[in-house]
């Protein structure tokens, strides 16, 4: 295990506790063994290297300490300030995008989940390539450095270009596949259900309860990367196709939404998304908002929703059915680990079938002439 110091920067953010304490769930998820926590609280990042000439001689000191190995950052660092900080600290420096990218590529198990993290990760190091050389700066004047210096990185943008366009072409692939799969089921009049939440809400065990599968589920954050599909039958909706996708976070990297689209998309084409809330969790309002946010980036806001609260064991509640002011199911509480409240799930689904039916049937179709 990689020994780490983490660094948590708090700019006024009412809700940091939280926000870090998830940063240090997701450090040691990537395989690092804490051994310090550094808080620095300012108005703003500092221009050069987020925290201030102070913190940073203090986090140097601390690592060679601890004798770490690197310096975890929960928050995204410009390129300027990563490489700042690893001159003046002399250890490797990973910033918040780089920590979740890093996980994505630890998680990934299906081809299609392998290229996506691969094209998420070359697009974030493009951006970077000029840290990997800083070696030249100290030769600038030499002669015959510069140019081949300029080069080799102007060749290395070439090489991560060209294998960008191969890993979206066979992207692109995998994604008419799936877009033929999906309309070959639309065709059969078979409802669609998509399950999305915040990381670690609990989706996976819930798939497995309704699906009798058995997709990888474990207490730990984005264990699930791969978009799994299977059918199920539900008195009297019949056959329905229920899909387990890839988790949500606050600050989810750009390069991974748009990498993860295409798997994305049987979110967005649902007829239904169960939106599984982990009820035990002091940050689940928060954490509501921030699905709520990804599912508008991607396009899938206007997709019919139904709150399905998890792990209420671990809440100390009971299985229910909550109705809104229009006599609609809009939450349903549940324990996809004790498999309880999961007929009540199965009768919301139903009712929203019957409804979603019965809309269709009361708007008319419009002939061609």
């Amino acid at each position: 295990m990689s020994r780490a110091v983490v660094v948590g920067v708090d700019l006024g953010d009412p809700d940091f506790e939280s926000r870090h304490a998830e940063f240090e769930l997701l450090a040691r998820s990537a395989g690092a063994e804490i051994v310090d926590t550094i808080i620095a609280r300012r108005g703003r990042p500092d221009a050069a290297s987020f925290v201030g000439s102070g913190k940073v001689e203090e986090i140097a000191l601390s690592a060679a300490a601890h004798r770490a190995d690197l310096i975890l950052f929960d928050h995204a660092l410009s390129p300027a300030q990563q490489r700042n900080l690893e001159r003046e600290i002399k250890l490797r420096v990973v910033d918040r995008v780089s920590l979740i990218l890093d996980i994505f590529a630890l998680r990934a198990r299906s081809h299609e989940g392998k290229l996506q993290v691969e094209l998420a990760q070359l697009q974030h190091l493009v951006t970077r390539l000029t840290r990997l050389w800083t070696h030249l700066e100290r030769q600038r004047g030499g002669i015959g450095m510069r140019g081949p210096g300029e080069s080799q990185l102007e060749m290395d943008r070439r090489m991560i270009g060209a294998k960008v366009r191969m890993l979206r072409e066979r992207l692109a692939r995998l994604a008419r596949q799936r877009t033929t799969q999906r309309r070959a089921r639309s065709r059969g009049g078979m409802m669609s259900v998509s399950l999305v939440g915040y990381t670690n809400a609990g989706k996976s065990t819930l798939f497995n309860a309704l699906t009798r599968a058995d997709a990888y589920a474990a207490d730990q954050l984005f264990a699930t990367l791969d978009t799994t599909t299977r059918r199920i039958w539900i008195e009297p909706v019949g056959s329905l196709a229920i899909s387990d996708t890839v988790g949500f976070i606050r600050e989810l990297p750009h390069t991974l939404v748009a990498a993860f689209r295409a798997t994305l998309e049987e979110t967005v084409h649902a007829d239904l998304l169960l939106h599984v809330v982990d009820a035990s969790s002091p940050q689940r309002d928060a954490q509501i908002q921030e699905v709520d946010k990804v599912l508008e980036e991607i396009g899938a806001a206007d997709v019919p929703r139904l709150l399905v609260y998890n792990k209420i064991d671990l809440a100390g509640l009971a299985p229910r059915v909550e109705r809104d002011a229009h006599g609609t199911i809009s939450r349903v509480f549940v324990s996809a680990a004790e498999r309880s409240g999961l007929d009540l799930l199965r009768g919301a689904i139903a009712e929203f079938s019957r409804s979603h039916e019965n809309h269709d049937a009361s708007v008319p179709t419009v002939q061609p002439e």
